[in-house]
């Protein structure tokens, strides 16, 4: 009688693709001017700053699992997607340094930010030589072409997603003016849920997938980005700093126009919620009015909704039964977070 093996849990499947993938992204940065590979190694915890061997926290790796599993989900072993995920995790590396930069940031992971501890100018150049390596990384698959499209449309939108949120911040809560829910819907997936699609498609590409299976695999990506980002937004205004690594209200006090406050706008419980944002101090105050105003409720619904629909993709398309488990794995974790 063969035995039943219980899955494995999200995090057995980030970190066997985080092993999987490590040697190749450190010989990527390794590539790279020794001043910009420090700093690189750096925004990935692998050293301080100076160079001294350091085992910081990193990020939970999911861009470049998703790679590997997008591989995996085509059919192939998942170190065909290694490129792939190597180009993606240096690519979001990149966005990180150049975000916190302009949202002004001072820490990541619960450490100096890079333009904190090397300067802004240095964390720009750093962001910089990450981006080219991403690019030079999918140069040299055998899909070459097909994959630096796909990163390139990718990139595209990320930077179009990341225009509107920060331009969101200086639009009025009220009026014509206002930012819609249809409005954040599209950030979010241009700023997210862009390279998390990629992710899954470039590791299906270069898995040998067709354009149905990889476009089926960029939609459920990009839903899992809109998901991911509406749960971020309830974790930046209610999350425990403990555990999020950022100050609790930290998105109100920036004026942020998230989901969230999109949400509790609407209700006539919330007319004295524009007054409140426009308060920085009264954080806590104005987190209470969102909530009783049904703003969290209302983006964790939303949340299940692009949740649903990305699984509905992967359940749908013709993927490795095996890697589709993992990747509904993958998802559950990511969103479950206050669902």
């Amino acid at each position: 009688m063969t035995a039943l093996h219980a899955p494995p849990a999200a995090p057995e499947v980030l970190a066997h693709c985080a092993a999987l993938v490590r040697p190749a992204l450190r010989k990527a940065v390794d590539r790279l001017h020794p001043w910009t590979a420090e700093m690189a190694a750096y925004s990935f915890g692998w050293c301080e700053v100076g160079g001294t061997p350091a085992t910081a926290p990193g990020g939970k790796g999911v861009r470049q699992a998703l790679a590997v599993l997008g591989a995996r989900a085509a059919g192939a072993d998942g170190r065909a997607g290694i490129p792939a995920a190597v180009a993606v995790e240096l690519v979001h590396t990149f966005s990180l340094l150049h975000d916190d930069i302009m949202d002004g940031d001072t820490t990541r992971r619960r450490r100096p930010a890079v333009w904190k501890a090397y300067g802004t100018g240095p964390a720009v150049l750093a962001g910089d030589a990450l981006f080219a390596l991403a690019v030079e990384t999918l140069t040299a698959v055998p899909q070459s072409a097909r994959a630096v499209r796909l990163l390139s449309a990718a990139l595209a939108d990320l930077v179009r997603g990341q225009a509107d949120d920060l331009l969101f911040t200086g639009r009025p809560y009220t009026g014509p003016d206002r930012v819609t829910a249809e409005e954040y819907r599209s950030m979010a997936e241009a700023k997210t849920g862009a390279l998390l699609g990629c992710a899954c498609a470039l590791g299906a590409v270069l898995g040998g997938a067709d354009e149905d299976t990889t476009s089926a695999l960029d939609r459920a990506g990009r839903h899992l980005g809109i998901a991911f980002q509406l749960v971020d937004d309830v974790l930046g205004i209610w999350g425990d700093p403990a555990v999020t690594g950022k100050p609790a209200g930290g998105d109100l006090r920036e004026r942020k126009k998230t989901y969230p406050v999109l949400a509790a706008l609407d209700s006539p419980a919330a007319h004295a919620l524009p007054e409140l944002l426009d308060s920085p101090a009264r954080a806590r105050e104005t987190a209470g009015l969102i909530e009783a105003a049904g703003g969290r409720t209302a983006a964790l619904t939303e949340a299940r909704t692009h949740t649903t629909a990305a699984r509905t993709l992967l359940t749908q398309a013709p993927l490795a039964a095996e890697a589709a488990g993992d990747l509904l794995t993958v998802l559950d974790f990511l969103v479950g977070r206050e669902l």
